[in-house]
């Protein structure tokens, strides 16, 4: 039980990763979450709004079942098989994000002050989350993927534009924590 409460080494997850993507690119599929919002789009009737929904949805299915597991799986791993919710990160990003108002870094894998329900009721968090929200579903439809689908599934297929977009989102969360962040908070 030792084993699957702590976090698998990179000699477990890398093939187990490698595995799943050799068994999708063999079946002729690719691996995407973003790709899921297109999906329940569709299913839900945006079809007939936008041409950019018309497709076979149907054969997105699999990768719903994906995306449901992940929730399943995640809810299941953060509730009942994690022994310390707490985040081991750098005791100087500790302080740091204090200074800016998160008391909750390094005792929580989110901070409270964005993630609670109480957030919701504070004006700046609340615009943070839409915000971000629609930037990171504006950027994953301009880069034709989110980045687990560029990351894992693009660059398994070795397509040279997953490998610009993966740069290209480095270089995004470089500005973003080392520009923005702080004028942000």
């Amino acid at each position: 039980m030792e084993f699957i409460l702590e976090p698998w080494p990179w000699y477990v997850a890398g093939p187990l990763i490698a595995l799943i993507m050799f068994l999708l690119i063999f079946q002729g599929r690719q691996f995407g979450m973003s790709s899921n919002l297109r999906t329940i789009c569709t299913m839900c009737g945006a079809d007939n709004k936008a041409s950019f929904f018309d497709f076979n949805w149907k054969a997105q299915r699999w990768n719903l079942i994906v995306i449901t597991g992940a929730a399943i799986g995640g809810f299941i791993a953060m509730n009942f098989l994690t022994a310390d919710p707490a985040v081991a990160i750098n005791p100087v990003t500790v302080q740091n994000l204090n200074n800016l108002g998160f008391q909750s870094s390094g005792e929580a894998y989110l901070p409270d002050e964005l993630y609670s329900l109480e957030a919701l009721t504070n004006l700046k968090s609340l615009a943070i989350l839409i915000i971000g929200g629609i930037l990171i579903g504006f950027g994953a439809r301009w880069a034709g993927g989110c980045t687990s689908g560029h990351a894992i599934s693009g660059l398994s297929n070795l397509q040279m534009p997953s490998l610009i977009a993966v740069i290209g989102f480095f270089i995004g969360g470089l500005v973003m924590i080392h520009l923005l962040f702080p004028l942000i908070f």
